[in-house]
């Protein structure tokens, strides 16, 4: 494990950049940016499409390490090219920026009110492949709809098992068990998931730790304690459908939890404006999140 990265990812301030929407999540991304699906046709013109935002994001001069921590990453983002390098390598090595791989299928149907993740065959693979590519940590994500103890325990169970996978390969994984922001029963959901987390993190082997990307809760400095946990390197949160404005806001009443926000991130974003106002709307936008997260 790199131990530039590690120090980075642990003690930096600053946040990380969620650039990871996949297959399905791709057409919503591309029409926020201002590319409508009858502007192209066919998967692989819509991912050559997000590539190429992605890029302008990745290649700005307001994306850099000194506000950025780490970037999560597409398995087909990683083994596209930024400027003659790998995307992952180009994070590093010209951007300080910590590269982080998406690792999941997506999610199963809903059962006991929740959303498990589909399986993950060549999981391994993809993980050696990381590896090769300079990858520090991994990213997966399950979504809890209700407060159902056997339905929770099910996305945590699941969460830490392909997470020991994923440390055994050599990788930090992000445990990420979103909590469904329009829930009915959003505080009760995360009353099981911080009594699940806990048990599970308390049973990781020393020396070993994770990472968790969390629902901005309902109650502030509600995951205060796992910020502490010694298992722990780091609570990120994701803006899970907020307007980047109240994201900022519930960010900032949770105190050492950073921002790992997608969609909050391009807000603002379109493929209309020219190189000047695309960098000033980023870098508006990467300071508003980089001042929430150092609270």
């Amino acid at each position: 494990m790199n131990a530039e990265m590690l120090e980075k990812m642990g003690q930096g301030k600053g946040f990380v950049a969620a650039l990871d929407q996949s297959g399905g999540s791709t057409p919503k991304a591309l029409r926020l940016y201002g590319v409508e699906e009858s502007e192209y046709s066919g998967d692989d013109e819509m991912f050559d499409l997000i590539h190429r935002m992605r890029t302008r994001i990745m290649t700005s001069p307001a994306f850099t390490g000194d506000r950025i921590l780490g970037a999560i990453l597409f398995e087909m983002t990683m083994d596209r090219q930024v400027e003659g390098l790998g995307s992952a390598e180009y994070l590093w090595t010209r951007k300080n920026v910590v590269p982080f791989l998406k690792v999941d299928k997506g999610l199963a149907d809903e059962a006991d009110g929740v959303q498990v993740m589909k399986p993950m065959p060549g999981l391994d693979e993809l993980l050696a492949r990381a590896l090769e590519h300079g990858v520090f940590g991994t990213k997966m994500r399950s979504v809890i709809k209700l407060a159902n103890s056997a339905g929770v325990d099910a996305v945590v169970d699941q969460q830490f098992e392909i997470g020991n996978r994923i440390l055994d390969a050599g990788l930090v994984p992000i445990i990420e068990p979103e909590v469904d922001i329009h829930s009915p029963q959003k505080q009760e959901a995360e009353d099981l998931l911080h009594a699940a987390l806990v048990r599970h993190l308390d049973a990781v082997p020393a020396g070993r730790q994770v990472m968790l990307k969390l629902t901005l809760p309902s109650t502030d400095d509600f995951y205060l304690d796992l910020v502490q946990h010694p298992r722990v390197l780091r609570v990120v949160a994701l803006s899970g459908g907020y307007s980047r404005a109240e994201a900022d806001s519930l960010l900032r009443a949770n105190h050492g939890v950073i921002a790992s926000f997608s969609r909050a991130l391009t807000e603002g974003l379109s493929a209309q404006q020219t190189d000047e106002e695309f960098n000033a709307t980023l870098d508006s936008t990467i300071q508003s999140i980089y001042d929430a997260s150092i609270t």
